[in-house]
């Protein structure tokens, strides 16, 4: 038995499904006999208060709960060299369930039914973050309590710098799934804006969070002051490169692929920047000159300098 939740929020072109999937085991007898129960919708947002041990067998050793558990996990096409694992508990069914942490990635809770089911410790963490932020009461379920399970930093920054991202990761973790089911994860850096990354067919998406903040999404882990510094980078080698960004607008796509943006500089006027796909600025083009581009600029006063650009 399992609980399942789905959410699915959506902003413009960007749709991030919150996941949970949490293994539902047995609970003991309370004071009045019966087992702990939740009613009605709130069944899937709860897990157990107590995982009821097996009895009645003798302790497996170490080596046999890791060889017990790779077994599984393989028949599972779960990519994973069990480096621990050890028995948590049995579900309802009477199927016992283990704690597995692995050598490269993350680790599991796995449940040996037929087939067996497992459960990503990362994506169970992202979830019950996700729960408290709505509910700091709210009971999150079963989760994954081996220490080298309970410390995402390790596996998120190898993740990272596969994907290219060049910072000191200071927090991360799971937030969602994509439309194809790929599990996408929030990086955070050291006084930098951070990134959401997912796994594509070749190597890794990334889509940094200044980028996101213009499609309504927030970040969890980089401040507004970091999101707004990442324009430096952005505008680097540019006009615009000067400019102290105090705030953004997404205005659309071009004719040649390229989105464009607004920004209002601290002092001075704005501009209209025509960014791709590696997120850095291929064109920038003065507010006084743009009014012809998308609207032309809404942030910053119109310059008293005539049109003089038509482009599109």
């Amino acid at each position: 038995m399992f609980h399942k939740t789905l959410l699915t929020l959506t902003s413009g072109a960007l749709a991030l499904t919150l996941l949970s999937v949490q293994p539902a085991l047995a609970q003991e007898s309370g004071e009045d006999g019966r087992a702990g129960q939740s009613g009605g919708a709130d069944r899937t947002e709860r897990g157990p208060r107590q995982n009821r041990r097996a009895s009645g067998a003798a302790t497996p050793t170490a080596g046999e709960n890791a060889a017990t558990v790779q077994a599984m996990l393989t028949t599972a096409s779960v990519d994973c060299r069990v480096l621990e694992a050890t028995l948590v508990g049995v579900t309802a069914e009477e199927h016992p369930t283990y704690e597995a942490s692995c050598v490269d990635g993350p680790g599991y809770l796995v449940i040996g039914a037929t087939p067996p089911q497992t459960f990503n410790c990362l994506e169970l963490a992202g979830q019950a973050e996700t729960s408290r932020l709505r509910d700091p009461e709210a009971d999150v379920g079963q989760q994954c309590t081996l220490p080298v399970n309970l410390d995402p930093l390790p596996v998120l920054s190898g993740y990272a710098r596969q994907a290219g991202i060049d910072c000191t990761v200071d927090r991360a973790g799971a937030i969602g799934k994509n439309n194809t089911g790929q599990l996408i994860y929030e990086i955070g850096c050291a006084e930098r804006d951070g990134y959401w990354i997912e796994k594509a067919d070749a190597g890794w998406k990334t889509s940094p969070c200044w980028s996101l903040s213009l499609q309504g999404v927030t970040c969890r882990y980089s401040t507004p002051a970091e999101t707004l510094g990442a324009w430096k980078t952005v505008l680097a080698g540019t006009e615009a490169a000067p400019c102290d960004v105090q705030q953004a607008r997404r205005v659309g796509r071009d004719a040649q692929g390229l989105t464009v943006y607004e920004v209002k500089c601290g002092v001075g006027d704005g501009y209209l920047a025509r960014v791709g796909d590696t997120f850095t600025a291929q064109r920038v083009h003065p507010c006084a000159t743009a009014q012809t581009i998308g609207g032309g600029c809404t942030l910053t006063p119109a310059s008293a300098a005539p049109a003089t650009s038509s482009e599109q």
